[in-house]
């Protein structure tokens, strides 16, 4: 196993690419002689996490001396393209890419009783949850397995990553559904930010119970983005819990921004190349409902956004039912079985929405306004959008009348 360590900058400029690599190489010297190991790093939505650059060294270190994999940890995502694979993974070969399919791949290892899950959820759910996880972690073959990405608040789970990374990001149906509807019922306010939530402590109890003999270990990072550039300001390495709670302390310092007034305009910037449909885009949703007004406007500038979800058939739900809002969304899970058999689409329902409390306006070059429209969103052409908010002009916090946020996925903004 890696030897455990954390490591914070001592400046704003964050650690250096040398200090990482020290560090990774500090702690693999720890290891036995390793013949295969495999790597979970975040897909190519998560450019900005430092994860590629991680990848990188570790390849590089390893791979002379052992066969390495990368499964990049893709949930529901669609897989990397070669193009993605070179941006965000530089020379690592493409051919050592595994592709997670979280429909077929994962085998069932156990369940979280619905007695835990009743008590977890303070009563909002009492289903046992499958524990389902993608079959290459329980290959005896690997020596060593590295789990990879980055601590940042989030929507379902409280604080991204650790163990999230296994059971959403390498996992099954089951165990995605009934986490983010969990996350959705339990509520977004109460989650985002926080690290003991009902879908973290149903991680660990998962972890804990299904996990214990695997050769596994994390390496978390926690970065922020100014002027686009990534700045790493800690890296966390090893199995034990503390790293994580280390992780979550700085996060929390970071990349959990405080407005002194709830925001009555906020102009959210959605890279093209990260943010292609809504399901990622809608990161400009929640992690600012906690800074908008009432009655505020929540501008979406998305040249990207092509479709509104990852996979097919969820982008299918999305389009029938739209961003309706969370009791709307509850109903309708009754009413309908395609809803209750893909209750991660629901979730994502409830969190895309406001809930009538401020506008929402997406921006988009490929979805038409009947398109947007359709699933309970304002719209505005791009180029006209980006005429009134010219991204390249604005900087990051207040302009004028209106509040710019660069990149949505490397924060949460909320209202003192």
């Amino acid at each position: 196993m890696l030897k455990s360590k954390s490591i914070i900058a001592h400046s704003d400029a964050g650690l250096s690419d040398g200090e990482i690599r020290a560090a990774l190489a500090d702690s693999l010297s720890a290891c036995p002689p390793l013949r295969r190991v495999l790597l979970l790093p975040p897909d190519h939505t998560r450019l900005h996490s430092g994860a590629g650059r991680i990848v990188q060294h570790l390849y590089e270190m390893l791979s002379p001396t052992c066969e390495v994999d990368v499964m990049p940890a893709l949930g529901t995502h669609v897989p990397v393209t070669e193009g993605e694979w070179r941006e965000m993974f530089g020379n690592v070969p493409f051919e050592r890419m595994i592709v997670h399919n979280w429909r077929a791949d994962v085998v069932r290892l156990g369940q979280v009783p619905g007695e835990v899950i009743e008590r977890l959820s303070e009563g909002l759910m009492r289903d046992p949850v499958d524990v389902e996880l993608n079959r290459r972690l329980l290959d005896p073959g690997y020596d060593l397995i590295l789990s990879i990405g980055q601590v940042v608040p989030h929507e379902v789970v409280g604080m991204a990553n650790r163990n999230k990374n296994l059971f959403v990001g390498c996992g099954g149906a089951n165990m995605i559904n009934s986490s983010h509807m969990l996350g959705a019922f339990y509520g977004l306010e109460r989650i985002m930010g926080r690290d003991h939530t009902p879908v973290r402590d149903m991680f660990d109890y998962a972890e804990e119970h299904f996990l214990a003999s695997i050769p596994l270990s994390y390496i978390l990072t926690v970065t922020t983005a100014p002027e686009g550039e990534v700045r790493t300001h800690g890296l966390f390495i090893g199995r034990e819990r503390a790293r994580f709670e280390e992780a979550v302390a700085l996060s929390q310092q970071v990349n959990v921004i405080h407005v002194p007034e709830p925001l009555q305009t906020a102009v959210v910037w959605l890279d093209g190349q990260e943010f292609r449909s809504t399901w990622l885009g809608n990161k400009a949703v929640y992690r600012t409902r906690m800074a908008m007004a009432d009655g505020g406007n929540l501008i979406v500038l998305a040249p990207g956004v092509e479709r509104f979800g990852e996979d097919p058939r969820i982008d299918a739900l999305i389009r029938r039912y739209g961003y309706c809002g969370r009791e709307n969304v509850l109903r309708l899970v009754k009413e309908r079985q395609d809803l209750r058999e893909n209750l991660s689409a629901a979730a994502h329902l409830i969190h895309g929405s406001s809930d009538g409390r401020f506008r929402i306006t997406y921006c988009t070059k490929h979805l038409t306004e009947a398109e947007v429209r359709s699933v309970c969103y304002d719209y505005l052409p791009f180029d006209e959008a980006a005429r009134r908010y010219d991204p390249a002009k604005l900087k990051p916090g207040q302009n004028g009348d209106c509040y710019f946020i660069p990149n949505p996925a490397l924060g949460l903004w909320s209202a003192k």
